[in-house]
C-alpha cells in the first residue's frame, strides 16, 4: 500500500474511484456531508469541485492505492486562508475502504496530512466528525487528536436522534530546519574541556 499526492487533472482521472469510495464509506454510516442514497451525479459533482481546489492549490488531496494500484482510501486537507488562516489546516473525509479496514490505512493517511501540513506551513490541524460515527472519535484519538467541543445539534437528525458533532485539534511541530547539534559528551574525570588562549 502508498499513499499518493493527487493533482486536480489527477483527481479528475480517479474521478469514479472517489465516487466510488464515497459511496462505500456513506453506505458504511459515515456521514461526510452526505445522505442516503447518495446519488452518483452528487458523488461527481462534489470530485470535479474538489478537483479545482486542489488545482488552485487550496486543498491537499491523499489517495492510497493497494498494491494493484487500486484506491482504497483518500483524505484531504482544506488550506483556504479566507476561513482558516495561514496557521491552520482542516482535516476533510478520511475515508477508507470498508472492505479493507483495519491494516493501517487510515494512521498512513493521516501521518502523510500531518507531513503536507508541516509542508505549508500549517501548526494546528483542525478535524470534525459525527460523535460516535463508526469509531471515528476514537480513531481521531488514537491518532493524538485531542477534543475540542461537541455540539448536539449540529448534524440532522436520524432515527428521532440528534446527531451531534465532535472538533479535534492536534497541535503540529514546525520540522527543525537543521539538525541541531548534540550535548558534548561530558570529559572524563580530571580532565577539563576549555577554549585555549594565546599568551601575550
Amino acid at each position: 500500500m502508498k499513499v499518493e499526492l493527487l493533482s486536480g487533472t489527477g483527481t479528475r482521472q480517479r474521478r469514479a474511484e472517489l465516487a466510488a469510495l464515497l459511496g462505500d464509506a456513506v453506505a458504511h454510516g459515515a456521514r461526510l456531508g452526505f445522505g442516503l442514497p447518495l446519488e452518483a451525479g452528487a458523488a461527481d459533482a462534489y470530485w470535479q469541485g474538489v478537483a479545482s481546489e486542489v488545482a488552485t492549490g487550496g486543498r491537499v488531496l491523499l489517495v492510497a492505492l493497494d498494491e494493484r494500484g487500486r484506491l482504497v482510501g483518500s483524505a484531504q486537507l482544506l488550506l483556504d486562508e479566507r476561513t482558516l488562516g495561514r496557521d491552520r489546516a482542516q482535516v476533510q473525509k478520511v475515508m477508507v475502504k470498508h472492505s479493507c479496514r483495519g491494516r493501517g490505512i487510515g494512521a498512513a493517511l493521516m501521518a502523510r496530512i500531518e507531513a503536507e501540513a508541516r509542508a505549508a506551513g500549517r501548526s494546528l490541524l483542525v478535524l470534525d466528525t459525527t460523535t460516535g460515527a463508526s469509531g471515528a472519535s476514537v480513531f481521531c484519538r488514537r491518532m493524538g487528536y485531542a477534543c475540542a467541543g461537541e455540539i448536539t445539534t449540529a448534524a440532522p437528525f436520524l432515527g428521532g436522534r440528534p446527531l451531534g458533532r465532535t472538533s479535534f485539534v492536534k497541535r503540529v511541530p514546525a520540522p527543525v530546519p537543521f539538525p541541531l547539534p548534540s550535548p558534548a559528551a561530558a570529559p572524563p574525570p580530571g580532565v577539563q574541556f576549555g577554549v585555549a588562549r594565546a599568551q601575550r
